[in-house]
This record gives structure tokens, sequence and C-alpha cells, in this order.
């Protein structure tokens, strides 16, 4: 079971075909950068939009922007691609020997013998340091919730060995930016971003339980839980828990952020991004096959557009 060859041309047997880091990186970089996951976009694109949701929820509800926001918006960009090649880094180096054992992720740098624990260790410290100057521009507020967010960020990999509720930490760790954001632009954390970031834990749990059912085999094998192990059969019923609890607290989050500045215009159109979210998540339960890795996977990655949808409503409500 332990086959650490890589995968054909040295790629990681999940990324996306013809992925730039595979096609135009210079070579010496491709380890490093599939370590970011930079051959996977779709963990950045799920790290960044909760931090646009709670900066566009904190613009309405204070019916303010600035140029600033533009700077929130952007350095959340980049810190979400920052850090999450961070934690995946850690979450390699933590997981380097579990790697080796699962046929998705035996052709990962370390297992594969790219990349050593000292390399991965120091590309690490390098990409934690960059986000942590730009966290630096941000609301002291927001600066320590960014330090705190460290907390999650270092227990989840290890989550899978001692929780049959893994995906929980993750998404502690994913939607953290909803906290922050909000905090960035208002200077407060306030309790529509703390539901907000209640509705994004929900949504993680939907789309990273879909995620795991591609390893249910190979983590039995080996002893590692996840929600796709516990639910098995009855993983259905508990995606759609998942999704009305996270289209019920956005729904609440937006309610709240709203109820005080906004118009009933704004706030009808921004409630109408929960509820244009969930038909989304309604429409990937309908085509899931938890036997069929690759269509789980199919399923996983469009939670891109899933997550996107809301931040429409809420940037049209904005302008309202």
């Amino acid at each position: 079971m332990t086959n650490t060859s890589p995968a054909p041309d040295d790629q990681v047997a999940d990324a996306v075909k013809g992925n730039w880091v595979d096609t135009l990186a210079p070579a010496a970089t491709r380890p490093y950068l599939r370590l970011s996951r930079a051959d996977r976009p779709i963990g950045t694109w799920l790290l960044l939009i909760p931090c646009w949701w709670g900066l566009t929820l904190a613009m309405i509800h204070d019916q303010s922007a600035s140029w600033h926001d533009a700077w929130i918006a952007i350095g959340c960009a980049a810190g979400a691609w920052l850090m999450r090649g961070a934690g995946c880094t850690w979450n390699d180096i933590t997981d380097r020997d579990y790697d080796g054992q699962v046929e998705r992720t035996r052709s990962r740098p370390i297992p594969a013998g790219q990349v050593t624990v000292r390399g991965a260790v120091i590309w690490m410290c390098v990409q934690a340091l960059i986000a942590f100057c730009i966290l630096l521009t941000f609301h002291i507020n927001a600066i320590l919730l960014g330090v705190l967010a460290l907390v999650p960020v270092a227990i989840y990999p290890f989550a899978k060995r001692f929780t049959w509720w893994p995906q929980v930490f993750l998404g502690l760790a994913f939607n953290w930016g909803a906290l922050l954001a909000w905090t960035a632009h208002t200077g407060k954390l306030e309790a529509p971003a703390v539901v907000l970031y209640l509705a994004g834990i929900a949504w993680t749990l939907f789309y990273d339980t879909i995620y795991a059912h591609q390893d249910t085999e190979d983590d039995a094998l080996i002893g590692i839980k996840s929600t796709a192990r516990l639910f098995g059969e009855n993983t259905a019923p508990w995606l759609r828990r998942f999704l009305m609890a996270t289209v019920g607290l956005m729904g609440i989050a937006v309610v709240f952020s709203a109820i005080d500045d906004a118009s009933i215009l704004a706030m009808v159109i921004a409630l109408g991004g929960p509820w244009a979210m969930g038909w989304h998540m309604a429409w990937q339960l309908r085509g899931l096959d938890i036997e069929d890795a690759d269509k789980c996977l199919q399923l996983f990655r469009v939670n891109r557009d899933t997550g996107m949808i809301p931040l429409v409503f809420f940037c049209v409500a904005l302008f309202v």
C-alpha cells in the first residue's frame, strides 16, 4: 500500500489538468507551488469568499464604503492565497506519513520526495510572514483576529486523528475571514459577522464532506476519521441539514446587517443571496454519487460558484 512514487510528470494526482504550475512555472518552483496547492486554486477561493462576504455585509451594515475597503478586498485576496498555501504546507508536513498511503495524496511533494520537510517548513514560514505584513495594514482588532486564526489552522491537520468531525475544524479555519474582514472595515467584531461565520462553517461541512468521500476506503484502512466515513450512506440527509443551516444562518446575518441603516429593498436583494446559494447547493445534492470519486471532486470544485452567488447579491444590495 505504501507506494510513494510521484504521479506522471511529477504532477499531483488531483491537480487541475494543464494548470499554470505544471505548464508555466519554472521547474525549481513547482514542488513548492504544489505544496501551496497553487495547482488547485479552489481552496484559495473557498478561503477568500467568506472574507468578501464579511466585507460587503459590513458595508451594508453601516452604509459606508471607502478606498480602504478596496484595499481590504485586495489584501484579503493576497492573504488568502498566502495563508491557504502556508496552511496546506503545514497540513502536508503533519500528514506526510499518511499521505504516502492514500492513492489521491501519495503524489504530493513531500511523500513523493520532491521537497524535504526542512524545505517545506521554510516555505511555510515565508508565506506566513508575507501574509502577516499584509495583515499589519488592517485595523488593530483585525490584526489580533488574524493572529488568533493560527489556532484552528494549527489544530486542523490533527483533528482527523481524534474526532469524526475534522470538517468542523476546517470550517473554523476557512471562514475566519468573515470575522476578520468585517472587523477590518468596522473596527469591531459584531453579531452579524459571528452569525455569518457560523453559516460559513455549515457550508464547509457541506462541501468538505463531499470532498472527503474520495478517500473513504483509504481513510478506513489507515484510521483517518471524517464526516464522510461517519455519515456513510446517510450523507445526503446530513448534507441537507448543512444546506438549511447555511441558508438560515446567512439569512439571519443579512437581516442583522441591514436592519439598522439599509433600505428594505437592499435587505430583500441581499436576502436573495442565501436563497440562491441554497438552490445551488440543492443542485449539487441532486447530482451527488458518493461512490464516484471524480463526481465528488467535480461537485467540490463548483463550490467556488456556490460561494460567489450571495456575494453578487450583496454587492448589488450595497449600491441600492
